[in-house]
């Protein structure tokens, strides 16, 4: 594997408008490749939005998703990868020929379509179907894999992507400033978004704080660190919809280091660097491999039935 440069974005995407986040996402994507970036991820649904698909029904949904790769957007995110000659990874909502709706996430590049993963633990509308398998695929001679969002917050999740081979596990997300039961979450509030030229200081309090960045610190470099896999989290920032999201796109190395990290309060991409060497001098390496399956594969393997709930939504 040769050193491989890869970029991750956040931006203000418009609920429902592939147009005007279509051409976010072919903006800096330029912006990257001219940067010397190989590949760009964006977040969750930055085709389509995210958060405002909670009020739709199930037509509204379907009219909204398109097919993949036959769809528009997957055929102008080839246009856009190709332009630019470099890799993108993306999301919308996916409907099959059965009628089915999918949260999907995929990676094109010039050629077409490269991936496709289907989020496993979708909860924003009720009308989704769960993907029911894992991603890994091939990028510039490294393994890559797919989760999204709620996805990583099930350990298991990342450490069954780690053990299918993937080096890099793409995590896509519209995430943080909800409310949960942990101490210091909750909204935040949009007011402090449209001062942001204003009073900068506020709001990156905010976001900083245990509503955002401060919470993703608790877990995101204990994903790359105990697997030993290049973590590069994507996330939105300004509004989604009525929520006020905070951006912090970075990029963590298999020692759970954060090696590129968008702070710009707006449209933003970070750029690192990611070399073979360190998957395997990381501990996550040794720690795979000193694995005793013979201990708990029953305990991990043992029927469970699956109950996800989201807070902030009930």
């Amino acid at each position: 594997m040769q050193n491989l440069k890869i970029a991750t974005a956040q931006f203000e995407n418009k609920s429902g408008d592939k147009a005007y986040n279509l051409l976010a996402i072919d903006r800096l994507a330029e912006k990257a490749a001219a940067d010397g970036a190989q590949v760009i991820a964006f977040h969750e649904c930055s085709v389509t939005g995210y958060t405002f698909a909670r009020k739709l029904d199930r037509e509204q949904l379907t009219e909204l998703a398109e097919p993949i790769p036959d769809g528009p957007s997957i055929t102008k995110l080839i246009e856009i990868a190709a332009r630019h000659n470099i890799a993108v990874l993306a999301g919308l909502f996916e409907k099959d020929e059965a009628g089915n709706l999918f949260k999907a996430y995929v990676c094109v590049d010039k050629t077409g379509l490269i991936a496709k993963f289907r989020k496993l633990h979708p909860f924003i509308n009720s009308n989704l179907t769960p993907g029911s398998e894992y991603v890994v695929f091939d990028l510039y001679g490294w393994k890559c894999g797919i989760l999204i969002c709620y996805d990583n917050n099930i350990v298991e999740n990342v450490r069954a992507t780690a053990l299918l081979g993937a080096d890099i596990i793409f995590m896509p997300h519209v995430t943080m400033m909800t409310p949960s039961t942990r101490p210091g979450a909750g909204f935040a509030d949009p007011a402090l978004w449209e001062k942001r030229h204003e009073d900068p200081t506020a709001l990156r309090l905010e976001f900083d704080g245990l509503k955002g960045r401060a919470w993703l610190m608790k877990w995101l470099p204990a994903r790359a660190y105990d697997n030993g896999i290049y973590a590069i989290f994507s996330n939105p920032i300004g509004m989604d919809d009525d929520q006020l999201k905070n951006g912090c796109s970075m990029i963590l190395d298999p020692f759970g280091d954060i090696i590129a990290e968008c702070r710009t309060l707006g449209d933003d991409i970070a750029i690192a660097t990611c070399t073979p060497e360190k998957l395997t001098q990381a501990g996550g390496h040794r720690y795979r491999m000193a694995r005793r399956p013979e201990l708990y594969s029953d305990v991990i393997g043992a029927d469970h039935a699956s109950s996800q709930k989201v807070v902030w939504l009930t």
